[in-house]
């Protein structure tokens, strides 16, 4: 079955910088388009980036320019790096298979605070 297990979040000051990963198993990463969604506390799941390939990435008003999605088809894992971290940033990410964010993982928890 499909399995997600999303890693390296935490605590970090204003301006810092993150990258989480995804490691997926259960499908064909490799021929699969992947998304990374977060939900703040209190609010509903945001969409906020895409890829299938290099060249074919997109992101959210809200993170374009700070945060890059990658992946690497030999370890099945998925990559967000956040840079210019803000507080507004603070969410539970989430990697998904599917557009609705329906089939993701557990999440992990950023925390943007000085």
């Amino acid at each position: 079955q499909v399995q997600l297990v999303e890693s390296g979040g935490g605590l970090v000051q204003p301006g810092g910088s993150l990258r989480l990963s995804c490691a997926a198993s259960g499908f064909t990463f490799s021929s699969s388009w992947m998304f990374w969604f977060r939900q703040a506390s209190g609010k509903g799941l945001e969409w906020i980036s895409s890829m299938y390939t290099a060249g074919m990435t997109s992101y959210s008003e809200s993170v374009k320019g700070r945060f890059t999605i990658s992946r690497d088809n030999a370890k099945n894992t998925l990559y967000l790096q956040m840079n210019s971290l803000k507080s507004e940033d603070t969410a539970v990410y989430y990697c998904a298979k599917d557009i609705r964010g329906s089939l993701r993982g557990q999440g992990t928890q950023v925390t943007v605070s000085s």
